[in-house]
């Protein structure tokens, strides 16, 4: 892969789709530790505001590492920043649907990527935006 900013653009999008199910869910509290009953416990959550489990946010967060990691910008990309609001909850058996674009490309091999996150009602769940080193900004130009 070239290492020239020139190779990406301002406007270069990329999409990708998961289901949230509550394998996922499990795993990822048995990964970090995070147990919180809002998670795990379908007669906690029916308590809360939400009526049912909610999936955990740093889910969707792997969802954007893993996009802009592997499909765009791509292998090589290092994760820098990223600012995000919650806007609406994940349930469990929801299918999301990540959108990121880039919409600035920086010296020094920097990138802003837009990311919006729906689920299958078109509600928006997650936006907010990225900032990475674009690929090759290891190697020798």
């Amino acid at each position: 892969m070239s290492s020239k900013n020139h190779d990406f653009t301002v406007g270069q999008k990329c999409t990708s789709h998961q289901l949230i199910d509550d394998k996922m869910v499990h795993g990822y509290a048995e990964l970090t530790g995070d147990h919180n009953p809002i998670h795990l416990d379908d007669a906690f959550a029916k308590t809360t505001r939400f009526g049912q489990r909610i999936a955990h946010g740093g889910i969707l967060f792997g969802m954007i590492s893993k996009v802009l990691g592997n499909e765009m910008p791509g292998i090589g990309t290092v994760y820098l920043s990223q600012t995000v609001n919650f806007e609406k909850p994940v349930f469990i058996g929801d299918t999301v649907t990540l959108d990121a674009a880039i919409t600035e490309i920086l010296p020094k091999h920097v990138a802003k990527i837009n990311i919006i996150i729906t689920k299958q009602t078109g509600e928006v769940v997650m936006d907010g935006k990225a900032t990475v080193k674009l690929p090759g900004w290891l190697t020798k130009i």
